[in-house]
């Protein structure tokens, strides 16, 4: 258990997929990080763009901590992670192509 963790963005490909020689097997690294302790975490379900992640991470820490822009200090909401993941991919919806987009899921509070 890992204290304290709230919070793990996984831009790289295939991080929320298991292991297609172990299809039974339904832990892959997203799950594995939830499992030992992270409330949310995001993951790829294939493979993304570089650029595209690049966008659409931007974007989600943009929305996920827009409350700094008041001055407000920071602190780690995680239940404000999918929404933010929301925004973002809606906000990226005329530059980035939908298999693109929701490439990106969502596991946890």
């Amino acid at each position: 258990d890992i204290p304290r963790a709230e919070f793990a963005f996984l831009s790289a490909c295939h991080t929320a997929v298991s292991d297609e020689k172990m299809p039974n097997e339904v832990i892959h690294l997203a799950a594995g990080l939830q499992f030992s302790g992270f409330k949310s975490v995001i993951g790829t379900l294939w493979e993304v763009n570089n650029a595209v992640a690049k966008h659409v991470v931007k974007a989600f820490y943009k929305y996920m901590f827009m409350d700094l822009k008041d001055g407000n200090s920071v602190v780690m909401d995680c239940s404000r992670v999918a929404w933010a993941l929301n925004c973002a991919t809606h906000a990226m919806k005329t530059k980035v192509p939908l298999e693109q987009r929701m490439v990106f899921i969502h596991i946890g509070v």
